[in-house]
């Protein structure tokens, strides 16, 4: 099933991505601060994906995905921050920036969706019940 779904493996493959260029930073840049801070928040993303699948509950579900949405603007953050202090050039930034806009509109339209079914199961369960 996790082959099929498409936002497992984005984020799954943005992970990897993450992981490389925290290892880039390092070794080229000598930076270790800021790109511990982009390893935690880019790898969180699919981390979260993980959970919300796991989740027991649609709002189980609809917590774990808005933490991996805020991971995802989080991550967005410190790309376009390694961007304006040259820790990135305009093709590698261009690149993965691309691919966490891409994750983040995802995450937007499945929290969307899944917060407008929650609230037509609510309205489906009130009315349900006054008609008790």
């Amino acid at each position: 099933m996790k082959d099929d779904n498409v936002i497992v493996s984005k984020s799954f493959d943005f992970a990897v991505r993450i992981v490389k260029l925290y290892k880039h930073i390092v070794e080229s840049k000598k930076e270790y601060v800021l790109s511990k801070q982009i390893l935690k928040s880019g790898t969180s993303i699919g981390a979260n994906i993980e959970e919300a699948i796991g989740g027991v509950s649609r709002a189980d579900f609809i917590n774990k995905i808005s933490i991996a949405y805020k991971e995802a603007r989080e991550t967005d953050y410190w790309l376009r921050l390694f961007k304006a202090t040259d820790y990135l050039n305009e093709v590698e930034f261009e690149s993965i920036h691309a691919d966490a806009t891409e994750l983040l509109r995802i995450l937007t339209s499945i929290l969307n969706t899944s917060k407008c079914a929650e609230k037509a199961t609510t309205i489906e369960i009130d009315n349900n019940q006054a008609s008790i």
